[in-house]
């Protein structure tokens, strides 16, 4: 590192993105190298950012890294746009990152950072997805110690992780995992996907966008290139299946707002009036949503 070299700063307090040019160049590096080794854990310098740890300081990072002045930036929690934790981090990006777009619509966005969801509409070979990511190791409900982790991935051993599937199977008939479902990249590395549902990780596979995974808390970034195998860990007589949203009358429910039937559901309690209770489904991802909504409206409803 050169001493004498001085931060490109302008009149404002921050560097453009809030890290200093140091670190975005750290992170970068990192990002490089688990395109690299896709599903390799890499381990990176994690910065103290404005925000608790959890509430997606490690994708912001990442996020932080690779933004310019020409990109679109999305930012969901849970498929919604105006939920807190997207309002927070899509404010702070605005506050510090002068002259970047955002946007609520999937098509429109460069980059799109999230938590628990990938966007319903296909993302294309000019988006980056970045999922915030609480724990980034699959192995550590088998295995406490680090360094013995790094030894079992680097061998490609997940034999205690298929035999804790087994388990399930032996005790309830299925595989009990509803979201951070174990997947082999590339035919090697097995990732915790982040917290997203099950019925999200058949979209890793053969991706068009690069989807890049951020951990703050636990200093790792991980990447699963576009067009890379990304195949969850099942058993050849298990096949593996997504969420069912199909009712007792084996109907698939529809989205209470926008009546579709291919969408992730969210499945909300409503109350009716008189004291009761009833169950209602609506799209999980926001954006989707009113997209499926301007589709089947009226010229009239669309007027108004």
């Amino acid at each position: 590192m050169n001493p004498g070299y001085e931060l490109p700063q302008d009149e404002a307090a921050y560097s453009f993105g809030f890290l200093d040019e140091y670190a975005k160049r750290e992170v970068r590096r990192c990002i490089l190298k688990a395109i690299s080794i896709p599903g390799y854990q890499t381990p990176y310098a994690s910065r103290e950012m404005p925000m608790g740890r959890g509430f997606g300081t490690g994708g912001l990072q990442v996020t932080l890294s690779l933004i310019g002045p020409d990109d679109s930036l999305k930012v969901i929690d849970q498929g919604a746009d105006d939920s807190v934790n997207a309002v927070n981090l899509r404010q702070f990006v605005e506050l510090t990152c002068p002259g970047v777009d955002t946007t609520e619509r999937t098509q429109e966005a460069t980059l799109i950072q999230s938590r628990h969801r990938i966007p319903e509409t296909p993302l294309t070979e000019d988006q980056v997805l970045v999922l915030q990511v609480p724990y980034p190791d699959p192995l550590v409900v088998v295995e406490p110690s680090e360094a013995r982790r790094k030894v079992m991935h680097g061998e490609g051993d997940y034999a205690r992780l298929l035999t804790k599937l087994y388990e399930d199977i032996v005790q309830f008939d299925e595989i009990t995992i509803s979201h951070r479902y174990p997947t082999r990249i590339n035919g090697h590395y097995v990732i915790d996907p982040s917290p997203i549902p099950r019925y999200d990780v058949p979209q890793l596979h053969q991706s068009k966008a690069l989807v890049l995974l951020g951990a703050g808390r636990e200093k790792k970034i991980y990447a699963v290139p576009p067009y890379t195998k990304a195949e969850p860990l099942v058993f050849d007589d298990v096949p593996f299946r997504v969420e069912d949203f199909r009712d007792a009358d084996g109907q698939r429910r529809a989205c209470a707002r926008c009546g579709s039937t291919s969408s992730f559901l969210d499945e909300i309690i409503q109350s009716d009036g008189h004291g009761g209770d009833h169950k209602t489904w609506q799209c999980s991802d926001s954006d989707y949503c009113d997209q499926q909504l301007a589709a089947h409206a009226s010229p009239t409803e669309m007027r108004a």
